[in-house]
């Protein structure tokens, strides 16, 4: 009977802490741990709360669009253009100029790596015409998979006050992804892309990083905190990981390893004490709560001298952790040493690319550096487009953007280095030739026609090859890749 009691008053501690965490304002962070297969929550805290998504936004876009393959509407070879909505979003973005045209499957992979803002417009008006016209299909598809706290207004999650979800309506967008669209599942867990020369890592630090992880999207804003939907299999279960409202894009992800360790592990403490969630869709939300706000914390904070990113990877720092996880044995403090290990990746680089799709060979070739053995043999002439494409390092050619001689940097290429001292030896080998000709001068008649041909080989025209240099300044110019 003492037993009984025991237990029945540390369940009702454990609910009303629960209820307390959910109706009230959250602690500036939210957590959720969820099984795939059943559904079954494992670990929830302030689940139900309105926050800010940011670009875990970009999970629901890809899900509509890929639907949308599915249903023939469109394909992931369909050609895309961007428009000059897209080239005004704001960064994080591939920063492609108007007209550029990509693949829904380039795009797609831009998105999730790179978390490109103007990838996300780029597929939303590809498919709906407008970002207005998208938004509505984001809604009537949170609608159907039962994300009552969800509403959406664009299609990567920068700031607008009717963009808002809840760590719940995430992990029952994430589990869907997964169930209905297993043949798309590589989207997800992508480590890096390369485009051209430049290689891109996922930020979600937990891929190839963390055992097991394959999954899903990283996001922030001032608002929100630094958000991470974490996706993660061991054997035959694989497990959703929901961390809202972390200082770092560290923290996320070490807070995001607790929760998928312990939940491979069993380390919960004594299960008795832990209260039974339910599955994900039965989370109850607060009435009438209003987002957390977290732009003064994160990123008005004294002492702080610019706003932090998503790119940033600053050390956690040890946390407090709340009542409900105390008495459930399960404290969020700092990660266990070598949950997070070094970097190894499990794939080279995906190689994404501007314009149609190409073969894997193709690909291969286009993000190759030219040989320069073959450059030099062609000095004075234009090497292959898939050789240019390849000597530019933002790896694209448009209108806009023709190839160019140079890289990113604005230091001509290996492709250019060879053709300035080309003319060189051209210099010497005609001045020997001007010496021969004056002789010849008074033969008579020819002494009038001689002059000009003495004009193409004299010193001033031989000297024209020394301006060339002046070609490398000119690509000195704003990098739009």
């Amino acid at each position: 009977m003492a037993l009984r009691s025991v237990r029945s008053l540390v369940l009702g501690l454990a609910c009303t802490a629960t209820l307390a965490l959910s109706t009230t304002a959250a602690s500036a962070e939210a957590a959720l741990l969820v099984d795939v297969e059943s559904g079954r929550v494992l670990f929830a805290e302030n689940a139900t709360h309105p926050w800010y998504p940011a670009s875990v936004t970009k999970i629901m876009t890809a899900y509509v669009i890929l639907n949308a393959v599915k249903e023939g509407r469109i394909s992931l070879d369909k050609l895309i253009t961007v428009s000059e909505n897209a080239v005004a979003q704001q960064p994080t973005k591939m920063g492609f100029p108007i007209g550029t045209q990509v693949t829904v499957d380039n795009a797609l992979k831009m998105m999730m790596v790179k978390s490109a803002n103007d990838m996300a417009v780029a597929l939303a008006e590809g498919l709906s015409g407008s970002i207005e016209n998208f938004a509505t299909e984001m809604n009537q598809a949170a609608q159907r998979l039962g994300m009552t706290q969800t509403s959406y207004v664009n299609p990567n999650g920068l700031p607008a006050d009717g963009q808002i979800t809840s760590a719940r309506d995430l992990a029952i967008l994430a589990r869907a992804a997964i169930r209905e669209m297993p043949e798309y599942d590589s989207y997800w867990h992508i480590s890096a892309i390369k485009f051209g020369r430049r290689v891109m890592h996922n930020y979600n630090t937990l891929i190839d990083r963390y055992q097991g992880a394959d999954g899903m999207k990283t996001g922030f804003i001032c608002a929100s905190g630094f958000n991470l939907v974490a996706t993660a299999t061991r054997g035959s279960r694989r497990l959703i990981a929901v961390v809202l409202g972390a200082h770092s894009g560290m923290q996320r992800a070490e807070k995001a390893a607790q929760l998928l360790e312990r939940g491979f592990t069993g380390g919960f403490g004594l299960s008795w004490l832990t209260p039974s969630f339910g599955t994900v869709e039965s989370l109850q939300p607060p009435m009438g709560a209003a987002p957390t706000n977290l732009r003064d914390e994160i990123c008005n904070a004294k002492g702080r001298h610019r706003p932090p990113s998503d790119e940033e990877a600053a050390q956690t720092t040890e946390d407090t952790a709340s009542p409900l996880a105390m008495m459930a044995g399960f404290q969020l403090g700092p990660a266990k040493q070598g949950l997070i290990g070094p970097l190894q990746p499990s794939m080279a680089p995906v190689i994404v690319y501007t314009g149609p799709t190409r073969s894997p060979t193709a690909s291969e070739l286009a993000s190759a550096p030219p040989p320069r053995k073959m450059l030099r043999k062609k000095v004075g002439h234009a090497a292959p487009s898939s050789q240019t494409e390849a000597a530019r390092s933002d790896g694209h050619t448009t209108a806009a953007n023709p190839p160019s001689s140079t890289g990113r940097s604005g230091r001509p290429s290996p492709a250019a280095k060879p053709a300035s001292p080309a003319p060189k030896p051209a210099g010497p080998t005609a001045k020997p030739a001007a010496p021969a000709a004056k002789p010849a001068a008074p033969a008579g008649k020819a002494a009038t026609a001689e002059p000009k041909r003495g004009a193409d080989t004299s010193p001033p025209v031989a000297a024209k090859p020394k301006p060339k240099p002046k070609t490398a300044p000119v690509a000195k110019q704003p990098d739009n890749g």
